[in-house]
């Protein structure tokens, strides 16, 4: 993919981006893969801690407490089309960089404020970070074994599931809005918020045995024999994830289980003594014999591959999943476009160079 420049569907779009952690700097990313062009406000001296996440900035060091440098953000910001944020509510305000004073001058901007807790409520002042915002929406409450403490998911479902893709979507659904009312707006994308939404399915279903969100219970919780991950007799571990009958049987037919495994299929009493046959008949081949046996047909079956080895999955391999540019390898932009693809691109301390160039655009 090289050092092309930016096709995407957002090419022309104007972004700030305040250095932070964790979901800001993701949101910048998805924005820039997808074409836009954006300005990183990075504090004098900072080095990128993730070419992967900081990739396709423009980077501009930046004392913010100077009055040069509230000076040169507020052109950039006059400029902009979107403005991402990711610091504790009031920070901004008190850089004389809050809402009120950046519309004023530019009352086109996305204002999107990225936050755990969200700009307000009792805990809007408080540190945390992805464990917290999880723990309160009952969404970490039903990750883990049963009868053990929940497990951290690492930090995917709060600050990526919850936080950046609710932030990048806030972000467009305001742009399309901009169109016809010509106003900016503020974006709260609170991770609590976000997770919550992404609970949405098991908040709205119908509780049982089956539906269940208790911890290492349930269908979708680890419980079932049929949904869940086996170890091999290599010590690698696949996943079997055969919910309707037909997959049911099929997966049955191909791995030769046991007869008795036919019946009872939905009835959580089977599942313990059920996880036990599977579990004996997975550990007498290794994952590279079970892949061969059931990758590719409607076993719904896939070896577990560890991050480093992702890549050089046959699948991930042909849809070129990752990309490897300058030297190192790349996550690729997603989704996926026929006439504008995204590209990855490098970063640059360029981001003075670009505002001029902005301000002469206008």
């Amino acid at each position: 993919m090289g050092h092309q420049a930016a096709n995407g569907p957002l090419t022309g779009l104007k972004v700030v981006e305040f250095q932070g952690i964790g979901p800001g700097p993701h949101v910048a990313m998805m924005l820039a893969d997808l074409g836009a062009e954006v300005v990183r406000i990075e504090r004098p001296g900072h080095q990128p801690m993730n070419p992967v996440v900081e990739r396709a900035r423009h980077r501009a060091a930046v004392d913010l407490k100077s009055d040069e440098g509230k000076k040169f953000v507020l052109e950039a910001l006059k400029h902009a089309d979107v403005l991402v944020e990711g610091f504790r509510p009031g920070v901004m305000e008190r850089l004389g960089l809050g809402p009120d004073d950046v519309l004023a001058a530019n009352p086109r901007l996305i204002y999107a404020r990225m936050t755990g807790w969200g700009q307000d409520g009792p805990l809007a002042q408080a540190a945390g970070h992805d464990l917290n915002y999880i723990a309160i929406t009952g969404a970490l409450d039903s990750i883990g074994a049963k009868g053990e403490l929940p497990i951290p998911p690492q930090n995917l479902v709060g600050d990526f599931g919850g936080g950046s893709m609710y932030c990048a979507m806030g972000i467009l659904a305001a742009l399309f809005e901009r169109q016809s009312s010509g106003k900016g707006q503020v974006v709260d994308a609170a991770i609590v918020d976000g997770v919550t939404s992404l609970m949405s399915f098991f908040y709205g279903q119908p509780h049982s045995a089956l539906r269940t969100t208790q911890r290492g219970a349930g269908l979708l919780g680890g419980a079932a024999h049929f949904y869940r991950c086996y170890a091999c007799k290599d010590g690698k571990d696949i996943s079997v994830g055969a919910i309707e009958p037909q997959f049911y049987a099929e997966l049955l037919e191909r791995a030769d289980a046991p007869a008795e495994l036919r019946e009872g299929q939905m009835n959580p009493a089977n599942w313990d003594d059920y996880t036990e046959r599977l579990a004996k008949l997975f550990a007498t081949k290794t994952q590279a014999e079970w892949t061969e046996l059931l990758e590719g047909t409607d076993a719904c079956y896939a070896p577990v591959v560890p991050l480093d080895e992702a890549k050089d999955h046959p699948h991930m391999k042909a849809r070129e999943a990752f990309v490897e540019h300058g030297g190192r390898w790349h996550t690729a932009p997603a989704p996926r476009f026929d006439r504008t693809p995204g590209v990855i691109r490098d970063s640059a301390q360029d981001g003075e160079e670009v505002v001029a160039r902005w301000a002469e655009g206008s």
